[in-house]
């Protein structure tokens, strides 16, 4: 059983910064892509930002230049470093794991909320 658990949301001022974190547990295919997806009110889910394996990547463009994505496969870890924050940026953020190989499983976390105000 695969079970992503996310942290690091929460309030922040426009200009500010937040990281998220999401860790993995559980069996999960060592060629996978992990990432980031947020959906705000009355919008549908977006990709954010995604890294794979072997360290290719791809970012929404709005977030290009501000947001960075990163992670540690020995600890099925993936993080979210998100600068100069916006309160378009304000959503539900969710972590998604895909594998590329194997059973070729998603899986998502349960989101964190994101809310950038002043």
């Amino acid at each position: 059983q695969v079970q992503l658990v996310e942290s690091g949301g929460g309030l922040v001022q426009p200009g500010g910064s937040l990281r998220l974190s999401c860790t993995a547990s559980g069996s999960i295919f060592s060629l996978n892509v992990m990432g980031w997806y947020r959906q705000a009110p009355g919008k549908e889910r977006e990709l954010v930002a995604a890294r794979s394996t072997v360290g290719s990547l791809n970012y929404q463009d709005s977030v290009k230049g501000r947001f960075t994505i990163s992670r540690d496969n020995a600890k099925n870890t993936v993080y979210l470093q998100m600068n100069s924050l916006k309160p378009e940026d304000t959503a539900v953020y969710y972590c998604n794991v895909r594998e590329l190989a194997g059973r070729r499983m998603e899986y998502w976390g349960e989101g964190t909320l994101v809310t950038v105000s002043s």
